[in-house]
């Protein structure tokens, strides 16, 4: 690596040449390294353990301050200069654009792509990460119902729009696969499954939405994805 950051004090790279990806297997983290392995982008995993609060350590906040995974590190980035790199919607349409892969090249259907990529960092991810709280985690302690009945009707608003985008389409932009898939599936598993919401939120309703998030999870990049990086 022709430079040296501060987080590699913490997570010494073994292939410095490489994109450095900083993560965990969260529907956030996973987004990118789906991508990379799309993409087929050569790169290192490293993992932030929240076990160990890896994420508020000196070293981790020198590349991402608002403490949050995934973060990336690319040595040959715009101008053959270093990037660092935060916020997994940033990093998505940063490696699609470095690698010309996954976000269509004519300007209005890049624009509708992103247009997704946006409505899931605004809307499915919030409103999905709080379902789970209130459902799976400390939220379902609380006597007040009336925020898990928010976030379960937002939630099965957006998976109205996502099923009705998707009717008639193989993907979100219809035929072609993209980042904004890749931004939107994982948290659509991650509801049904590791937050097993997926009865709240009647997700047997959703047809379009089942059979792209089966389609999804059978790509095999998104089964390497979601592994990466290794938990220790």
């Amino acid at each position: 690596m022709a430079f040296t950051h501060p987080i590699t004090a913490k997570w010494p790279a073994r292939h410095p040449d490489r994109l450095q990806l900083y993560s965990l297997p969260t529907p956030n983290g996973v987004k990118v390294s789906i991508a990379l392995e799309e993409m087929r982008l050569p790169y290192e995993a490293h993992l932030v353990s929240f076990e160990s609060n890896d994420q508020f350590s000196p070293e981790f906040l020198s590349l991402n301050p608002n403490n949050k995974i995934p973060a990336i590190l690319d040595p040959h980035g715009p101008g053959g200069k270093p990037l660092a790199l935060f916020e997994s919607g940033a990093i998505l349409v940063y490696l699609a654009e470095k690698t010309g892969q996954l976000l269509p090249q004519d300007a209005a259907a890049r624009y509708e792509t992103l247009q997704w990529l946006m409505w899931q960092m605004g809307g499915v991810g919030p409103m999905f990460g709080q379902l789970g709280f209130f459902h799976k985690f400390a939220g379902k302690e609380y006597e007040d119902k009336r925020p898990l009945g928010r976030y379960v009707a937002e939630s099965r608003r957006l998976l109205g729009v996502l099923e009705q985008r998707l009717a008639g389409r193989d993907w979100i932009m219809g035929a072609d696969y993209t980042i904004a898939d890749i931004a939107v599936f994982p948290w659509v598993r991650n509801l049904v499954g590791f937050y097993g919401a997926g009865e709240l939120v009647g997700f047997d309703a959703f047809p379009n939405v089942q059979r792209a998030l089966a389609a999804f999870v059978a790509r095999p990049a998104v089964q390497r994805g979601l592994e990466i990086p290794a938990r220790g």
